[in-house]
């Protein structure tokens, strides 16, 4: 019961989006652009989902896995110390599922980029040598290492990241994950409005 519900799931995900008698008024399948097409990424995220629920009982999410990096490097440096932290007790740092999980997403973002034909070999996007110049390549690193500081701090604040919040709580309707969801894209635009003005 459980393969025949899974390849079922499967197969109402990879239909085309909408039918018209037996033309395909939009086929998801075919995107006009050298990425992937957003519809199938986006139907593929749910089934993932579906799956992660259906098989750990474990909604995805990957702000975790910088708590549990953040252990390991600890019981390197000062085990005793690490081992005696309250949140280390209840989640000790182990490789886990959720580790697994986010090494898994950025070989699946390098692959998508590989495929799609979007891997640029550049240090720098157009967009921001627009606004900085070709020689910003240290502001940039500064910036983006504050910039991944602040979303783990207030992933792990939030009680989730983008893809816990965003992609598993909305999926789950949690008032929390739709509010957090909404300052994601709040907070994005007051960031990148300022950032990028021409």
């Amino acid at each position: 019961m459980k393969r025949a519900t899974v390849i079922l799931l499967l197969g109402i995900a990879l239909l085309p989006c909408t039918v018209d008698g037996a033309e395909i008024v939009l086929d998801a399948r075919q995107y006009p652009g050298p990425a992937w097409s957003p519809y199938v990424v986006g139907a593929l995220l749910g089934v993932l989902s579906w799956l992660t629920f259906y098989f750990s009982d474990k909604p995805i999410g990957a702000s975790s896995f910088y708590a549990t990096v953040a252990g390991m490097l600890g019981k390197l440096v000062a085990k005793k110390h690490t081992e005696k932290l309250a949140y280390f007790k209840t989640n000790p740092p182990v490789l886990n599922w959720e580790f697994a999980f986010v090494l898994a997403a950025v070989g699946g973002a390098f692959l998508a980029a590989l495929t799609g034909g979007e891997l640029t070999r550049e240090w720098l996007p157009p967009m921001w040598v627009a606004r900085f110049g070709e020689g910003s390549i240290g502001l940039r690193a500064v910036v983006a290492t504050l910039g991944g500081v602040l979303m783990a701090f207030g992933a792990r604040l939030a009680g989730g990241c983008t893809s816990g919040h965003g992609i598993s709580g909305t999926l789950q309707l949690s008032v929390g994950s739709w509010i957090a969801v909404l300052c994601f894209f709040v907070g994005g635009i007051a960031v990148a409005m300022p950032l990028f003005a021409q």
